[in-house]
């Protein structure tokens, strides 16, 4: 019933909660000024996790968001069918195990179900592992740069962020890494591919790697991108996790299975590491709805390989072109480009918002651009091309 129809009993109460709502904001603006609850010191200056912004609406062209490395396909066969039937029990509490979902994990990676763990995607396993094995003051080693949610994670624990740069070509420096290790070093994250720069660590290096870094020590390899991998020198992190008890390897459904919403990753460790995952889990925190869209998902491979072998494709399409009109791409092996455009990283993402594309820039550094559908791509390629034209001499 529209305002304009409502009964007058009916327009008297709402004016009258109106009135309510308004004196009760008049009155918390009017409370003195009084000692407010001590918060953790540690949360001081901590930086915010900077999601990729959705598009301005145009009336001109469509715009399209390409910042956040969402897969551009709808989910995979027979998703959609299974989010409905178990939206019908949203009225219930999900499976606090997440018994099936585990049962295929188990079965499509061939590891026991005891060795795996699941979260709101990979990025909450990030600060699970942080927490299980970091107290204030043990430092948590990274690359840098690399996933933006490592210092974040790190500094609510209190512990310290050891970051180690990145080689010139924006790979992990994996010697350096392993110099850097201390008594104090707790866990150190390898994000290959590697979150922002797309690049990736080569199956020797980290071999050589793991057997520097002392035993007692987690090295959680972040393979969120891991399915859009074409380079045959990359291991799969399940394949080094086997005979190594400090290795633990994080996966997503977020990006290559196109469930970003649904929030569901799930992680590949040694029982007691991935026991202490399951004890820090948010109780509930995989619904029905996410838990069945997975499990669907797992059981249509060929549809996902197809749609990644699409992606891969599309990419090195995007590189051949840029790299032809001058620009100096590197290596890349997820769903989206890096561009290191240093202090014209926000100038270059203002021209692509003007033709209506959203980019993701780090300031200072480069941008980074999904791998969307191919018009969004062409569209891209033409503003990257004018930026060049225009840029480089």
């Amino acid at each position: 019933m529209s305002p304009a129809n409502a009964s007058p009993s009916m327009a008297a109460t709402a004016s009258a909660r109106s009135g309510r709502e308004s004196a009760n904001r008049d009155r918390l603006l009017r409370l003195p000024i009084m000692t407010t609850p001590r918060l953790r010191a540690s949360l001081d200056g901590l930086p915010a996790y900077k999601a990729g912004q959705r598009p301005a609406q145009r009336s001109d062209i469509v715009a399209y968001k390409i910042s956040s490395n969402e897969n551009p396909y709808p989910p995979l066969p027979g998703v959609m069918d299974a989010v409905m039937r178990a939206a019908a029990d949203m009225n219930r509490y999900p499976d606090p195990f997440s018994t099936r979902l585990i049962a295929a994990l188990a079965d499509r990676f061939d590891v026991p179900a005891e060795h795996l763990a699941l979260g709101t995607g990979s990025v909450a396993l990030c600060g699970q592992l942080v927490q299980a094995v970091a107290d204030p003051g043990d430092e948590v080693m990274y690359a840098w740069r690399s996933f933006e949610a490592y210092p974040i994670w790190t500094q609510i624990a209190g512990a310290r962020s050891v970051q180690v740069p990145l080689l010139p070509d924006e790979r992990h420096d994996l010697d350096a890494m392993a110099d850097a290790v201390t008594d104090r070093t707790r866990v150190i994250f390898v994000c290959s591919p590697n979150n922002p720069t797309g690049q990736v660590v080569h199956r020797d290096e980290l071999i050589r790697f793991l057997d520097r870094v002392p035993t007692d020590v987690l090295v959680v390899l972040d393979e969120a991108y891991v399915e859009f991998v074409d380079d045959p020198r990359v291991p799969h992190g399940i394949e080094v996790y086997r005979d190594r008890p400090n290795v633990a390897v994080l996966r997503t459904f977020s990006k290559a299975y196109g469930l970003a919403a649904l929030r569901v990753g799930f992680a590949i460790a040694h029982e007691p590491v991935a026991e202490a995952l399951r004890k820090l889990a948010l109780p509930f925190g995989i619904s029905t709805i996410a838990e069945e869209a997975a499990v669907v998902s797992l059981g249509h491979e060929d549809a996902l390989l197809e749609r990644v072998d699409g992606i891969i494709a599309e990419r090195q399409r995007m590189v051949d072109a840029l790299r032809g009109e001058g620009w100096r791409i590197n290596e890349q092996q997820a769903n989206f480009v890096w561009l290191r455009l240093g202090d014209q990283a926000l100038d270059f993402a203002a021209a692509c918002e003007t033709q209506g594309l959203t980019v993701r820039p780090f300031a200072g550094e480069g941008v980074r651009v999904t791998i969307a559908e191919p018009e969004a791509n062409a569209r891209f390629l033409d503003v990257a091309a004018d930026w060049r034209s225009a840029h480089s001499g």
